[in-house]
């Protein structure tokens, strides 16, 4: 080769994107002699070292590219890494015979690469699946030409350019307006209560609603059965249990005897009677 190529170090995209472009600017671009000298060193001998300076020395380009896909929220160095992957791809399956540059024959493995991880993260929903969808996706993000909805004429526009329906063209506008809605954050109403997510509209499988109804129906029963046993208690023994048991602020057995002026196991035995009596009225109502 007529110069020879000095090492270079490089750092990765994302510890200090800074840096990393202003090493990969400064790496000179290859003369056509270079270019073909490295890849018949690797196409004819597997030489790792001359993928090694193909890759390095094409790097700025992967960079050009990455920069056309920042407007889809994505981390620039993480599409630098995605781009850096389809070089290597394409610097491995390349054929210098065939008389065209690296660069020409590389743009298309990087735009494969960089276009597959956007697809994979800028929905937690897949939103492109098939090629035509794919196509319609990039085409449509670089042609809106603003923030507005695609009018009647410039979507048949896009969907003749394109070869696809008009429905089409304004699905995956609706699509690419579109958000995604977290699992467990709530969303919409107006009160707490109404403040819910997704998780919580799902079926809970545990629970049966016959079961159910049969429960609340029981419980009501058995309310009315305990109503109507603790009237047959006398006025002391019904106010010991209402105050103990069924009272939202229930009383200590020294609150009430206290105020009955008897002593606290004097109330407990009061209480235990009570007790008996009504289980064994609602067992023999049962």
């Amino acid at each position: 080769m007529g110069t020879e190529l000095q090492p270079i170090q490089l750092t990765t995209p994302g510890k200090d994107i800074e840096s990393y472009l202003a090493c990969v600017h400064s790496i000179p671009i290859l003369t056509k002699e270079q270019e073909q000298e490295l890849a018949l060193k690797l196409y004819e001998a597997d030489d790792l070292d001359a993928a090694r300076q193909l890759v390095i020395h094409h790097l700025r380009f992967v960079v050009h590219i990455a920069r056309s896909y920042q407007g889809y929220g994505l981390p620039l160095a993480d599409i630098i890494q995605e781009g850096n992957v389809g070089l290597m791809k394409a610097v491995d399956k390349y054929d210098p015979h065939r008389g065209v540059k690296v660069v020409s024959y590389a743009v298309h493995w990087i735009k494969a690469e960089i276009h597959e991880y956007i697809l994979k993260n800028w929905r937690l929903v897949k939103i492109a699946t098939t090629k035509a969808q794919r196509k319609l996706f990039f085409n449509l993000r670089s042609r809106k030409k603003n923030l507005e909805w695609l009018t009647k004429d410039e979507a048949a526009s896009i969907a003749k350019d394109l070869n696809v329906e008009v429905k089409d063209v304004l699905h995956m506008e609706n699509r690419l307006s579109s958000t995604d809605a977290a699992f467990d954050s709530p969303i919409g109403g107006d009160s707490d209560n109404d403040m819910m997510s997704p998780s919580q509209f799902l079926e809970d499988k545990s629970s049966n609603p016959e079961v159910l109804a049969e429960e609340s129906q029981m419980n009501e029963l058995n309310l009315a059965e305990l109503s109507e046993a603790i009237k047959t208690l006398d006025e002391r023994s019904k106010d010991i249990i209402q105050r103990r048991f069924l009272s939202e602020d229930k009383e200590t057995l020294h609150d009430l005897a206290a105020e009955y002026d008897i002593s606290a196991e004097r109330v407990r035995q009061i209480e235990n009677g009570a007790l008996k009596k009504l289980k064994a009225l609602m067992s023999n109502a049962a």
